[in-house]
C-alpha cells in the first residue's frame, strides 16, 4: 500500500520515517523538512496534489481545521477512487465528517484518526490511535498505522476519533492543572517540589494514574451489586477522607484549591456513587 504523509512537523515527521520502505511520498511546506525523510528513501513530492495522485493512503498531520480542510479538499480533486484520507490532526469532529460527506462523490474513504502519546511516543512508535471511519477503512488502514503506533482502535464512525481524542485530552490537561494545585499546596508546606514530583511519577507507573478507574461500560450511576461497586465505593471512602484533609491543610496555609474542592463534591457522583452520608 503506498502511503503519503502530508506535514513533517514534531509528529508527522518521526510518524512519517516509521513508514519508509512503502513507496512513501512526503510533502511539508517546508522544504527542509522533507529532506530526512529522502535520506531514508522516501520522495519528496512538488504539491498535496503530487502525494495525493500517486498514494493509496494519505495521511496528514497539520495544524487546525483550516488546513485540514485546505489539504483535504486538494487531496479530494487528485486522488484516486478507493484512497484512503487520513487525518491525524486533532480537529473539530465536523471538520472530518464534512470532508467524508464531500469525499463520497469521489469514492474515497476518510478516516479521522488522532493520535495520544507525544513526540516521544511517535519516536519510539508507540503511539495510540483513535480512528473514526468504516470498517472497510479501518482494516485498510491498521497494518499501516501499525509502523507508528501500538494500539490502533476503531472507536465508531467518521468523528469518533476525534471525540475519543478531545476525551482524552480532556483528562490529560485537567490533570495538569490538579499537578499544578498539587505543587501549589507542596510550596506552601515546604516539600520539595522534585522529589514530590518523582512520587507521582513512580506511582503514577505502578497504578496506571487516573486511567486506571476508567474500567467502566457507562457513566450511570453504579447498582449495589455491580462487579465494581465495592472497590469503587472504597476508592470514593479514601479520595473524600484524603482530599477533605489536604483541604484542611490548604485552609492552614492560605492557598486556594479550587479544582480540589470541585473535585471533592463531585467524587461520588462522578464514580457512579452515592454520598458516603447515603
Amino acid at each position: 500500500m503506498a502511503v503519503g504523509f502530508i506535514g513533517l512537523g514534531q509528529m508527522g515527521a518521526p510518524m512519517a520515517a516509521r513508514l519508509a520502505g512503502r513507496g512513501l511520498v512526503v510533502y511539508d511546506a517546508r522544504p527542509e523538512a522533507m529532506t530526512p525523510l529522502v535520506g531514508v528513501g522516501a520522495r519528496a513530492a512538488r504539491s498535496v496534489a503530487d502525494v495525493a495522485a500517486h498514494a493509496e493512503l494519505v495521511s496528514v498531520m497539520v495544524r487546525d481545521d483550516a488546513q485540514v480542510r485546505e489539504v483535504g479538499e486538494e487531496v479530494l480533486a487528485s486522488a484516486q477512487p478507493g484512497t484512503v484520507l487520513a487525518i491525524h490532526s486533532t480537529i473539530r469532529a465536523e471538520t472530518a465528517e464534512d470532508l467524508a460527506e464531500r469525499a463520497l462523490r469521489y469514492d474515497i474513504h476518510v478516516v479521522d484518526a488522532p493520535v495520544s502519546g507525544g513526540s516521544a511516543g511517535a519516536g519510539a512508535g508507540t503511539l495510540a490511535v483513535m480512528v473514526g471511519g468504516t470498517q472497510e477503512a479501518f482494516d485498510r488502514c491498521r497494518e499501516p498505522f501499525g509502523t507508528w503506533a501500538d494500539l490502533v482502535l476503531r472507536m465508531g464512525p467518521v468523528g469518533a476519533g476525534t471525540r475519543a481524542k478531545l476525551a482524552r485530552n480532556l483528562l490529560h490537561y485537567v490533570a495538569y492543572t490538579a499537578a499544578a494545585e498539587a505543587q501549589r499546596l507542596a510550596e506552601a508546606a515546604g516539600v520539595p517540589l522534585r522529589e514530590l514530583g518523582r512520587v507521582v511519577r513512580h506511582t503514577d507507573a505502578i497504578t496506571g494514574g487516573p486511567g486506571m478507574l476508567m474500567l467502566r461500560d457507562t457513566t450511570a450511576p453504579l447498582k449495589p451489586d455491580d462487579d465494581l461497586y465495592d472497590t469503587l465505593r472504597h476508592v470514593r471512602d479514601l479520595g473524600e477522607k484524603d482530599l477533605a484533609l489536604a483541604l484542611e491543610l490548604a485552609d492552614e496555609l492560605d492557598v486556594d484549591l479550587p479544582l480540589t474542592r470541585l473535585a471533592r463534591e463531585k467524587l461520588s457522583p462522578e464514580l457512579g456513587l452515592p454520598d458516603a452520608s447515603d
